[in-house]
């Protein structure tokens, strides 16, 4: 394909006005303007002949993976792409990532120019490639990380594993601060000094991280969508379980099940494959199915797990099948039930009205709340805990619920 270049659109341009001025000062001379387009054409086509072929190959900027957020150039002001997914363009050669997903590269164009500059000789062809966009959690990982640092160190001395698991690792002296059920009494019979058994935390534990990515997690907290806050903290809990040597699996649900990434252990080294899972979490439009999603989740799982379940929920009904999905989970794993706190109904029930509608306002968001605290105090008493904290501090929250169950055996 043959494309002009602006320097030849302006020189055929050119011939408008001379055209016009000839035509007022020499009407006989009027000829000389189609004859001057028609030499720019000639022009163009010849440039356009001794061009070279234009080469299509992969973009040297193109990404393997992108977050959230992130944007990116192509590398080559020739060569321009187009994409199916959750990159948009935002300039020349120019893309943002908007979502999390998979950005499909659906075609490439490559233009090379003639040596008058003139015109550009154009090819395009399919291009098949996938780019993952993934939850950047870049910002909370380093402070993931020093809490996991600060919950195995102890004084001045990094002291591997220790907690109050249940595996017996030795006898130390009773000091001030230990729980007196930690004391040995026959051991401190035997010495005639006070001992206490010291226990170091289980490895090779197996934590489920269930993300329901139905309709109400498509509502935005702040100007991110609720999904995506979870896989955040999720993947960074994950981070913090693998680097301490438990194994993690994320799972997702909506109307059905959606991804499951599988038990992944052998420490950080999984990361990527998790991080990689993440980007297949679809945002759903149908209410959730929290039945099938997490009866199917239970079948897959062969042992006893930490099930931590990111969820929310909009009225009574589907409040009453959660419970009801939760209870049947209750009879073989620990269940962590992590919910966002909506800010946006906080600010309605606590504002001081200044008009009536105002005080509605107000009232609803009263009544939501109270519903929604009471299915809270229902899912404790049941014996499920509770995460509920912002947006912003729900990944260090949930890092520091983790570190405290593993440290306790739980």
């Amino acid at each position: 394909m043959i494309v002009p270049t602006p320097r030849a659109i302006q020189l055929t341009a050119f011939a408008a006005p001379v055209g016009l001025a000839l035509g007022v000062l020499a009407p006989a001379a009027w000829i000389a303007a189609p004859l001057w387009i028609a030499g720019v054409l000639v022009l163009i086509v010849a440039d356009a002949v001794l061009a070279r072929k234009p080469v299509l190959a992969m973009p040297a900027g193109l990404p393997a993976t992108l977050n959230l957020g992130e944007t990116f150039s192509l590398g080559d002001a020739d060569v321009a792409a187009a994409f199916d997914g959750p990159v948009e363009r935002i300039g020349p050669g120019r893309f943002r990532a908007e979502r999390r997903g998979k950005a499909r590269l659906r075609r490439l164009w490559a233009r090379q120019a003639g040596p008058m500059g003139l015109a550009w000789r154009q090819a395009s062809a399919k291009a098949e490639r996938d780019i993952p966009v993934l939850p950047d959690i870049r910002p909370v990982r380093d402070q993931g990380m020093r809490q996991y640092l600060n919950s195995v160190s102890v004084g001045n001395r990094l002291r591997r594993d220790h907690g109050d698991g249940q595996d017996f690792q030795m006898l130390t002296d009773f000091e001030a601060g230990m729980e007196r059920r930690s004391i040995d009494w026959k051991a401190s019979a035997r010495h005639a000094s006070l001992l206490a058994r010291e226990f170091h935390t289980e490895r090779d534990n197996m934590i489920v991280f269930a993300v329901d990515a139905g309709r109400a997690m498509t509502d935005p907290v702040g100007e991110l969508p609720r999904v995506d806050r979870a896989v955040s903290s999720a993947l960074l809990a994950a981070f913090v379980a693998l680097k301490s040597g438990d194994r993690v699996r994320l799972y997702s649900f909506g109307a059905r099940p959606q991804v499951d990434s599988g038990s992944i252990g052998g420490g950080t080294r999984g990361f990527a494959r998790l991080h990689h899972a993440a980007a297949d979490i679809d945002y759903g439009a149908e209410e959730s199915n929290y039945t099938l999603g997490l009866v199917t989740l239970d079948q897959k799982l062969d042992r006893r797990a930490l099930v931590v379940l990111f969820t929310e929920f909009t009225d009574t009904t589907s409040a009453e099948l959660l419970l009801a999905a939760a209870q049947r989970m209750l009879k073989r794993h620990r269940v962590l039930f992590v919910l966002f706190r909506d800010i946006e109904l906080e600010g309605l029930r606590d504002v001081e009205p200044a008009h009536a509608d105002d005080l509605v306002r107000a009232n609803v968001a009263h009544l939501l709340l109270r519903d929604r605290a009471i299915v809270v105090e229902r899912l404790r008493r049941m014996g499920i805990d509770v995460i509920e904290a912002t947006a912003d501090a729900m990944p260090l929250a949930l890092v520091e619920r983790y570190l405290n169950h593993r440290e306790r055996g739980r």
